[in-house]
């Protein structure tokens, strides 16, 4: 039957990601491995879902309040004026924003640049829609973009930009003079500009998360993506949304209408509690969430892993393995699982065959400090256990040589 699959169907594999993660409930091994919390949903919005429920909104559903809650917020952190009524598209998730977007763009031919490492998501919808993805290396250890590397991308058949800031898999968030580079290539060759900002509430170090739609002409070229699911603890509700000039959020919300016709009814009216947030809500998340940051990472330093960008954003932290380990990062992986069940995720399946990047794409590990303070400890006391009295770094690390 394998005949019948599509060009692009017969090209997917499952997600190494979720394959990671079904072996961690097998093992029953800590899952540091999926982007998603393992503690509480703050308790206000999961009454308010409850109370969806039982009043019964449990049809087909657009909850207009999100989009104005939502015209609000991007005015108030980005001074962008947005018309909640014809520019905003609530979908299942930032995933479908994303997907139905690109279908809404992306005719067969053109191509779209990303920026690598990417996370797996952007490389597949594109391809869905016909289009060419070329990938444009961020240069470590701080996932710097070269202006000149982006130059060299572009053709006569370029389409689209795509920035994720904050940035998963590596926690960069892109300065203003990189925002100042990818807006003036958009301007300069008219192109669209496709964001993923789930992370925007989730910065650390008095770094702020700056929207590429708020610089010089760019609302008119730009549709934004985010949710609810990473800012509330979420990430199994499916709600979010797209902004983007009327014309295109027109057709965004045709495509949306025709796959899934609306989000889940009860989490949208719960979502209108997630939104009116006091702002004591977002400081909370970004203090618990530095700490959480500042413990994964301080860990990785201590066992030995190189170390040389501390994550500004996002909930993952980017290690790069050490010299002494000679083998892939997918094998080191597999040891980590064998002989401390902790599970990560090999850092290749972000990177890309026709990326411009010119360094080792296998010497790195991501690792989410999406968890509980317990799950944490329990990790670190694990991956602790493996370390070599002597020298103070993983055992694992020598093992082979």
């Amino acid at each position: 039957m394998e005949e019948k699959l599509s060009s692009v169907a017969k090209t997917l594999t499952p997600s190494p990601i979720q394959q990671l993660s079904y072996l961690a409930q097998r093992c029953n091994a800590v899952n540091l491995a999926e982007g998603f919390p393992d503690f509480p949903a703050p308790a206000h919005i999961k009454n308010a879902a409850v109370s969806a429920i039982n009043s019964d909104f449990n049809q087909y559903r657009h909850v207009q309040g999100i989009c104005e809650h939502v015209a609000c917020k991007m005015k108030e952190m980005h001074g962008i004026a947005v018309d909640p009524l014809t520019d905003i598209v609530i979908c299942c998730g930032q995933s479908e924003a994303f997907a139905a977007t690109i279908f809404a763009i992306i005719n067969q031919g053109d191509e779209v640049i990303l920026f690598d490492p990417s996370y797996e998501t952007y490389d597949t919808c594109i391809r869905l829609a016909g289009g060419v993805p070329v990938y444009v290396g961020l240069d470590p250890p701080h996932w710097t973009l070269n202006s000149d590397k982006l130059e060299k991308s572009f053709t006569s058949k370029t389409k689209a930009v795509v920035l994720n800031s904050p940035h998963n898999p590596t926690g960069k968030i892109f300065t203003m003079d990189e925002l100042e580079i990818i807006a003036g290539a958009c301007r300069r060759r008219d192109l669209l500009a496709v964001t993923d900002e789930v992370y925007e509430h989730i910065t650390f170090d008095n770094e702020r998360h700056v929207s590429l739609a708020s610089l010089p002409e760019m609302q008119l070229r730009t549709v934004i993506t985010s949710s609810l699911s990473k800012t509330f603890s979420v990430t199994g509700w499916r709600v979010g949304w797209a902004i983007a000039p009327t014309c295109i959020a027109s057709a965004i919300r045709n495509i949306h209408i025709k796959i899934t016709d609306s989000a889940p009814a009860p989490f949208q009216e719960a979502a209108l509690s997630a939104l009116t947030s006091p702002p004591a809500y977002f400081d909370s998340l970004r203090r618990d969430y530095e700490s959480k940051r500042d413990c994964i990472f301080d860990l990785l330093v201590k066992v030995g892993f190189k170390m040389q960008f501390k994550p500004q954003g996002s909930f993952f932290v980017f290690a790069e393995l050490p010299e002494s380990w000679p083998l892939s990062d997918v094998e080191f992986v597999e040891e980590l699982i064998k002989q401390a069940g902790v599970v990560a995720v090999p850092g290749c399946g972000f990177f890309h065959d026709n990326s411009s990047a010119d360094f080792e794409s296998q010497r790195f590990i991501r690792f989410a400090f999406c968890k509980s303070d317990d799950t944490l400890a329990i990790a670190s006391a694990k991956i602790s256990d493996l370390v070599d009295a002597a020298t103070g770094n993983l055992k694992l690390f020598k093992m082979n040589q």
